[in-house]
Formats: structure tokens, C-alpha cells, sequence
């Protein structure tokens, strides 16, 4: 559940997941993207303002599909700034609505090579004990597809993941 900056006193019931959303055409293939300090603070402004972003591209808060997003940005962000943090480098959020307004696809750069997550198909859920190892598992149980890659440019990896909506029936 999330609420609309400015009304945090308020907490609102969600959409079913069944629901599905319509972006508005004159909001097509909308890009955001920004580097962010590689600190807890950094992975924090990141979700909020990917909230923000969601609700004025017309995919509002207080619906399962920003909800998703939003809490699949702060998997990825958090990720790399836990698992990925380079002392003096940032990470990297790219968030963007497909050309045809099915398709929110989120990815997360950040500048360390050797700490790479697993295949999307090796994830296990960690011991009933364990206070950490949860977050990839609740991406790819919320994001349509989820995946990583070798950094373009340099050194690093994007770990991204792609949220479809769902059509009427």
C-alpha cells in the first residue's frame, strides 16, 4: 500500500490485482532516469520520486500496478546499494512506460562486476531464520520477467525487470 505524498497520516486499500490499468496515450514511451548516492538515502529518494513519476505518467497511486513497481524499485535499488555500493560511485534507475503502454520496464546500474545475482531460474528462498535474501525473490514473483546484465559501459551489471499489465477479458 502506498499514499500520495503529502498524506501520510492516510492509508488506502489497494486495487485487486485483476484490475488493469489504461496508460493515456499522450503518456507514451515516457523515459525517467537518474543517478542516485550509492547510500540507503539514495535507494529511499529513488522509490519516491519513481512513485512520483508513475502517478503523473497516469499509472496513480493507490493501484496494484504502481504498487508492484514502486516496491520492485525499491528491491532493485536497495539490491544495489547493499550488494553493488562502489565507495564514490553511484547507481543508476532508468524507469520507462513501452511504446505501446502494455510494459513498465525498471533498471538498476550499478558499478560492481564481481557481485552478480543469481539466474532468475537458481533463486531459493532463504532458511525461515534468515533476516535477508527475500528481495529477488519478491521481484520475480511480482514483476512479469526479471533478469540481469554485464554494464554497457564499463564496469558493473543492470539488473532489470519488466512489469506488464494485465488486459480485460
Amino acid at each position: 500500500m502506498t499514499s500520495k505524498p503529502g498524506s501520510l497520516s492516510r492509508t488506502t486499500q489497494r486495487t485487486r490485482p485483476t484490475d488493469y490499468l489504461t496508460v493515456p496515450h499522450d503518456l507514451l514511451d515516457h523515459t525517467f532516469e537518474m543517478h542516485f548516492t550509492s547510500t540507503p538515502r539514495g535507494a529511499r529518494l529513488a522509490r519516491r520520486l519513481a512513485a512520483q513519476r508513475l502517478d503523473a505518467w497516469g499509472i496513480p497511486y493507490d493501484t496494484y500496478a504502481h504498487d508492484v513497481i514502486v516496491l520492485v524499485v525499491a528491491e532493485l535499488t536497495a539490491n544495489a546499494v547493499r550488494h553493488g555500493h562502489v565507495p564514490g560511485r553511484d547507481f543508476h534507475l532508468l524507469l520507462r512506460v513501452s511504446e505501446s503502454a502494455d510494459t513498465v520496464r525498471v533498471e538498476v546500474t550499478d558499478t560492481r562486476t564481481e557481485r552478480t545475482p543469481p539466474r532468475p531460474e537458481a533463486l531459493s528462498a532463504p532458511g525461515s531464520e534468515a533476516t535477508s535474501g527475500r528481495g529477488l525473490l519478491l521481484v520475480a514473483n511480482l514483476a512479469t520477467r526479471w533478469g540481469w546484465r554485464p554494464r554497457p559501459a564499463g564496469p558493473g551489471k543492470t539488473v532489470w525487470a519488466e512489469y506488464v499489465f494485465s488486459t480485460p477479458t
